[in-house]
């Protein structure tokens, strides 16, 4: 089976679930926070596909990744994949849901990435750019520097980047100079 689909069936459960319970965004939340938690312990993936690991402190690893969540839909979901044996799909489940989340309420994720740390005067400039052009849509910004730019920024939103920098600059310049030999 497909690891891309196991995964996306587990979360479409979930937010199925939680949609009957009025708490898909209470689990998008607690998603997030497992997520970042798998972001800042990269050996989390290690532990939970390790088969020699007791289910039970698999399911302690995945509860305090939540911040102690103990009840309600995200405990029954990390039952639910321990008892079916695809803790090794944890990470992607919590991926896909929230990719369901967002897609059902057309949340957009914006990372701006700048050369150099803005003041706040100006990084609330390009979020308000960013706002216009995609009025009806809820919006998470997140930031970000690389000193490779040079200088300018790059706007990535979902699939569509605005690429304001001075290197992307240079390098169509370099395109131009090598196509007009």
């Amino acid at each position: 089976m497909d690891n891309g689909l196991i995964p996306y069936r587990y979360a479409k459960a979930l937010y199925k679930y939680a949609s009957e319970h009025g708490t898909t965004k209470a689990v998008y939340d607690l998603m997030n926070r497992v997520v970042d938690s798998f972001r800042s312990a990269p050996d989390m993936q290690k532990v939970l596909s390790n088969p020699f690991v007791k289910a039970e402190d698999k399911e302690k690893l995945l509860l305090s990744a939540a911040g102690g969540e103990t009840d309600g839909a995200y405990a029954r979901f990390v039952k639910l994949i321990l008892e079916h044996k695809r803790t090794e799909y944890a990470y992607r489940m919590m991926l896909a849901y929230r990719d369901i989340y967002r897609k059902e309420n057309n949340i957009l994720q914006v990372n701006i990435t700048t050369a150099a740390e803005l003041p706040a005067s100006q990084m609330q400039q390009l979020r308000q750019l960013v706002e216009r052009a995609f009025k009806g849509s809820t919006l998470e910004f997140s930031q970000s520097v690389n000193p490779d730019l040079i200088g300018g920024f790059v706007i990535d939103v979902d699939s569509v980047r605005m690429d304001a920098s001075i290197s992307n600059e240079l390098e169509q310049l370099r395109q131009t100079l090598l196509s007009s030999k």
